[in-house]
């Protein structure tokens, strides 16, 4: 089996588990994970020791012995880096290896306008290396139609770019669990950052206080913006509690117990936005309806009237509206969930979209080997 370099540089975030996901299908390219910090996740390599040696791996591009010693003996396929910057990072190592690189944008990393603010008087290792990137991947995979028409915006070439939906895993025989009809929990599961739209969803539930007292929004996650969160929460005298960071077990438990999740996504001033938002995939998989913004590329998530409802991003009274349409009107919440499985099987099944992956990667990478 031919093995393909997959560079991250934070290996094993407990956040990013969809990045092993991408390749849980393959069947004729074998991952080997390498990154400059964190934990491997499987078979790979940290390709630095300390801070010099991350200087040396980022700044100079210097692979390191380990590193060349493994390509040189390996002789991999490919290179499939994650996230915009990690294709800055791999690209010297696919140029001193004459290896084809691949790169995949999430998020952030095509909207945040301070990736492409060119930064005086040193610019940073990917505003440096973009231009040369970009011409040297084969393709580069975006996980939304959305990142994709930002990354054009951006002057990136058409014919590189392609839509991939990462999937979410499912099980061999996936069926829809039963929908806790009574259930007055409200879940939000995000990381406490300002592009979550968690005061969103903080405020639409103070406007509920009065109609719907018995409505309850459990938020799941951690992140900076916590403390300031709670204080909102305490002030507006919202039904919310604060559960902090759970394992991917635990958020499923609470999902097959939530009346419905909300995705209050919006675009921070940072310009970050969501490439697609995976949660809505992990609720899909447990029959919990969707409640989420029009924002990034959450609306390829949940298709409003279909599959989920959509309301306007940053609007707290529509979000309101919306949550109380789900509780009230009768079989919405059925419909909705139903069809979202359904789509989830035909169009996010992360094994499915994982083999499609593989396919293209050998395909634009026949005649490498060596």
């Amino acid at each position: 089996m031919d093995e393909l370099l997959v560079y991250r540089d934070l290996l094993g975030a407990r956040s990013e588990g969809f990045v092993a996901m991408q390749y849980s299908g393959f069947t004729q390219l074998k991952p080997f994970f390498v990154g400059t910090r964190g934990e491997v996740p499987g078979d790979g390599m940290l390709i630095a020791n300390g801070p010099v040696g991350r200087f040396r791996a980022r700044q100079l591009g210097v692979p390191g012995k380990d590193l060349t010693h493994w390509i040189e003996t390996h002789k991999p396929r490919a290179i499939h880096a994650q996230f915009g910057l990690g294709g800055a990072l791999a690209l010297p190592f696919a140029q001193k290896f004459d290896l084809p690189l691949f790169v995949t944008f999430h998020g952030g990393d095509a909207t945040k306008e301070t990736h492409y603010r060119k930064r005086w008087p040193v610019p940073t290792i990917y505003q440096r290396r973009m231009d040369a990137m970009v011409e040297r991947a084969r393709l580069i995979f975006c996980v939304s139609d959305y990142l994709r028409d930002r990354l054009l915006a951006r002057g990136f070439p058409g014919a590189k770019l392609l839509t991939h939906y990462l999937g979410i895993e499912l099980p061999k025989k996936p069926a829809l669990p039963a929908y806790p009809l009574r259930s007055p929990n409200i879940l939000l599961v995000a990381r406490l950052v300002e592009k979550k739209g968690v005061d969103v969803a903080i405020d639409a539930m103070a406007k509920l206080r009065s109609e719907a007292p018995d409505l309850i929004l459990g938020i799941v996650g951690d992140g900076p913006l916590r403390k300031v969160l709670e204080q909102r929460a305490r002030d507006s005298g919202a039904n919310v509690h604060f559960f902090g960071w759970h394992t991917p077990d635990d958020v499923h438990a609470r999902m097959r117990e939530a009346a419905m999740l909300l995705i209050p996504s919006r675009t921070a001033s940072t310009g970050d936005a969501e490439g697609l938002g995976l949660v809505t995939l992990e609720a899909q998989t447990v029959g919990c309806p969707v409640i989420g913004s029009r924002h990034g590329g959450i609306p390829e998530a949940v298709l409003h009237e279909q599959t989920g409802l959509l309301f306007p991003e940053g609007d707290a009274d529509a979000l309101a509206a919306a949550i109380l349409r789900m509780r009230r009107e009768n079989g919405l919440a059925e419909r909705l969930r139903v069809a979202a499985f359904d789509r989830l099987l035909e169009d996010f099944d992360a094994k499915k979209q994982s083999a499609w992956l593989e396919q293209i990667l050998v395909s634009l990478s026949e005649g490498d080997q060596r």
